[in-house]
């Protein structure tokens, strides 16, 4: 009997040993690679995956024995794309009257619901991860959905979330309704050194992996064509939140549009400047100095209704200084990451992935545009180790293409093959 028992263990961790030493491996073949950080492509890759993991990326040569081999040669290869600036809890809030329905007539449950569906349109856009900068209302119900995810309960995106982000009382909506009425706001209300730290400590302790805050609001074009804003905390308040932050390990993340809430942002020291139309030279080389990220979210301004003159004009004046500093930022040094702000837009009607369209057309080049949603844009979340190039080491994030983005950027729009962690979500090449 005991040495029946003896070899069933021997079997036992022989099986263990073995099942250790044959994980499932897939090889991928395409016609090209763009891994994220290379000047020129690499032609005829193939592509190691062993578990969620990339093992190896070559130049031709044979998939080893054993090895399922997933034949995209008729296809360009990506990382997997990375949009820092999203919300998955909104639907488009272009104008009040749709904002205002969601918070006063959606549950936080059904907008979460909405979520872990916008989550699976990102995913199958490419997008293999996100930053989600805030609920908008929806409480802390971001850090649900980022754990449905983790959990594998539902498909989307690798997440880091932001949960509430924090504006001044009486600065951000609901507004406008009867002081009688006791209404949800899109954001917490903070006022005060002592109120922002406590305000931080919370959101960190609910799971914010960021911290979010709105620097400015009313932006308007002086005569110069300087795109000015009125500043919404004091300089102490906004210090506290930073410094708070970092302390407890925490990045920081800035809306702010015109010049002076940009300039209010840097003074406060945080990490990410979000929009950031009004930026001018000198505070594009303050940034540079400081390593602070510029992440322009083009994509909901081109999504914003135009119906009357008076915003036509200042969205007219807005493109104008966006491609202008577009060129400037790049000249200088500015690091810029793409995130387009979806959920600003409505997450059905086009992909995210139309802002690297808006990139070149502001004057990078695609490679420079595919990098700032990929290699740059994992630097950014703090996953160069893990993300944003397609190398020996990385999570196995991979996307593809049928065309070559390096002369037609839009073919980042029409994403045809998605993994995940070396799990194939999509596959339109193939069938």
């Amino acid at each position: 009997m005991r040495r029946i028992l003896v070899l069933l263990a021997s079997f036992l961790l022989f099986s263990i040993l073995a099942a250790g030493q044959a994980p499932t491996r897939i090889a991928i073949r395409a016609a090209r690679l763009i891994d994220g950080k290379s000047e020129k492509p690499l032609e005829n890759p193939l592509i190691l995956i062993e578990k969620d993991r990339i093992v190896s990326v070559t130049a031709g040569g044979n998939a080893p024995p054993s090895v399922e081999v997933v034949d995209l040669l008729n296809a360009t290869v990506l990382p997997g794309f990375i949009d820092v600036h999203t919300h998955v809890l909104v639907q488009g809030d272009a104008s009040s009257e749709e904002y205002d329905a969601q918070l006063l007539k959606q549950s936080i449950p059904y907008r979460a619901i909405l979520a872990a569906r916008n989550a699976q349109i990102a995913l199958s856009h490419g997008f293999t991860a996100i930053r989600d900068l805030e609920t908008e209302g929806a409480m802390y119900a971001d850090v649900d959905v980022k754990k449905a995810i983790a959990n594998a309960e539902v498909p989307g995106p690798r997440m880091q979330v932001a949960t509430r982000a924090m504006s001044p009382t009486g600065m951000y909506p609901l507004l406008g309704y009867s002081w009688e009425l006791k209404l949800p706001t899109g954001v917490e209300y903070v006022d005060g050194v002592d109120g922002a730290r406590k305000a931080v400590r919370e959101q960190v302790m609910y799971g914010a992996d960021w911290i979010k805050y709105y620097s400015d609001r009313r932006e308007y074009f002086e005569a110069d064509g300087r795109l000015r804003s009125s500043v919404n905390f004091t300089d102490e308040e906004a210090k506290a939140i930073v410094e708070e932050a970092h302390r407890l390990g925490k990045k920081v993340a800035s809306h702010a549009i015109g010049s002076d809430g940009i300039a209010a942002a840097l003074r406060a020291g945080v990490d990410t400047i979000e929009h950031g139309d009004g930026l001018t030279d000198q505070l594009m080389d303050e940034m540079v100095r400081r390593n602070v990220y510029w992440v322009p979210t083009l994509t909901v301004d081109h999504s914003f209704p135009t119906g009357d003159a008076d915003t036509a004009e200042f969205f007219k004046k807005t493109f104008a200084l966006q491609k202008a500093n577009f060129a400037k930022a790049m000249q200088k040094g500015v690091k810029i990451a793409l995130g387009s702000d979806a959920g600003g837009f409505d997450w059905k009607k086009f992909s995210q992935a139309k802002e690297f369209e808006y990139y070149v057309q502001n004057g990078m080049t695609p490679m420079q545009a595919i990098r700032a949603g990929t290699s740059v844009a994992a630097e950014l979340l703090g996953w160069s180790g893990t993300a944003g190039t397609v190398e020996a080491g990385k999570w196995a994030d991979i996307v593809a293409v049928s065309g070559d983005p390096l002369q037609d950027i839009t073919e980042l729009q029409k994403v045809k093959f998605v993994m995940k962690a070396g799990v194939i979500f999509k596959d339109e090449l193939r069938k």
